[in-house]
């Protein structure tokens, strides 16, 4: 027996020159913005926020309903709504195909997901955006689907809170995209003749044509930190009117800063800040009605 055998635990293993390390794949996480590198399981119990620089991780829909929603009593609303490729379009690929594709690699069926449920008791409806799944953009079913949100929370007398991430209209669905910008902010003002609070929350990212319509209509807009709000890009931007524009000029600290948006809450908060929050807004309509 070698010297470095009888230091090493029964337990640790030396490893072969020329093996593969037998770490599974996925146990640890570098952030983006700091490089800390993260066991994976530490960073989901800090909810996808890295606990060096509170960088905010993009996570699933699904996720973020588990760490909002109470675990009893959740209903989807929706969900029987799918897309269909009426104009048949073609790309690189058919739309049919980039579907089928999507559905894959998200585990979901559309861009959207609503659930009736409740935050700490208070009864809600949560629309929540899946930017796996064609980088969230706006199609008709997402229009539908948030329609069908708003209905119910219009049917059952209750708040509803929208989490946007998107890139924008869903260029595959031409004018029948566009057109949902307009559906949205539509039923949204049922919302406001029945003094039902409308919370929106932005996250990384939120772009196009779902901020330029629904996004900032919110009773109370609030955004993660960080995140990546507006319509076009930067250089867009800057080429159109020929300025050179501030860093982070589109990120929430500085819409916060500037008036577009009402609070920046972290991840960790979140649950807390939206269940005080409904019960004030509740309060106030109850008392002003």
């Amino acid at each position: 027996m070698s010297w470095l055998q009888k230091l090493l635990p029964p337990k640790i293993k030396s490893r072969e020159p020329g093996s593969k390390s037998a770490v599974p794949e996925g146990l640890w996480h570098k952030c983006s913005a700091c490089g800390a590198v993260l066991y994976r399981t530490d960073l989901e119990n800090n909810l996808d926020v890295c606990p060096k620089c509170s960088y905010h991780n993009r996570v699933s829909a699904r996720r973020r309903v588990d760490l909002l929603l109470d675990a009893e009593g959740r209903f989807e609303i929706g969900a029987e709504v799918q897309a269909v490729d009426i104009l048949k379009f073609k790309a690189a690929k058919r739309y049919s195909e980039q579907l089928e594709n999507f559905k894959k690699s998200s585990d979901e069926d559309e861009a959207l997901v609503v659930v009736q449920g409740a935050i700490q008791t208070v009864p809600v409806v949560l629309a929540v955006f899946e930017y796996g799944f064609v980088n969230g953009s706006m199609g008709s079913v997402v229009g539908e689907r948030f329609v069908r949100g708003v209905k119910t929370a219009l049917e059952n007398n209750l708040p509803f809170i929208c989490i946007a991430a998107s890139g924008g209209a869903r260029m595959q669905e031409g004018l029948n995209s566009l057109m949902q910008m307009a559906k949205t902010s539509a039923i949204l003002t049922k919302l406001a003749d029945q003094r039902l609070p409308f919370i929106s929350i932005l996250v990384d990212p939120t772009m196009g044509g779902v901020s330029a319509s629904f996004a900032f209509l919110g009773d109370v807009v609030l955004a993660e930190p960080g995140a990546l709000i507006g319509f076009a890009g930067p250089r867009v931007i800057e080429q159109t009117v020929r300025e050179t524009l501030p860093e982070g000029f589109q990120r929430s600290e500085f819409l916060l800063e500037k008036g577009a948006i009402d609070r920046i809450v972290d991840r960790r908060e979140m649950r807390q800040q939206l269940a005080q929050l409904l019960t004030l807004l509740q309060k106030q309509a109850a008392v002003t009605a």
